[in-house]
């Protein structure tokens, strides 16, 4: 069975980063199930990589942060905050292909 990050976590939000940077958190509700998630290894650079269509080396962190239990991913804005064809100023939309992502995770 999979089931999308979205329905496993507690939120998951985006926010700018700075103008050049886009910061990506999943927040789940409890400390077991962060340390599930965590177990499975699901998120690496190419994955999220290839959630959002930008080069590998783009992502350039993934950090679990335990206390929060909690996990951050830093990328490259494919456009800048503001610049001109850019649709989404604050990047307070752009975790939605994150949140979609369907990951191995049976009902325990």
């Amino acid at each position: 069975m999979r089931r999308t990050i979205g329905d496993i976590a507690a939120f998951v939000t985006s926010k700018n980063a700075g103008p050049f940077l886009l910061t990506l958190d999943i927040v789940f509700p409890d400390r077991a199930t962060y340390e599930r998630f965590k177990a499975l290894k699901a998120l690496d650079r190419v994955t999220v990589a290839g959630l959002y269509g930008v080069m590998a080396e783009d992502v350039l962190k993934i950090i679990e942060f335990d206390p929060a239990h909690a996990v951050k991913i830093t990328m490259r804005r494919a456009w800048g905050s503001g610049a001109v064809g850019e649709g989404d100023v604050y990047g307070a939309q752009q975790h939605v292909p994150l949140m979609e992502h369907a990951v191995p995770w049976e009902d325990a």
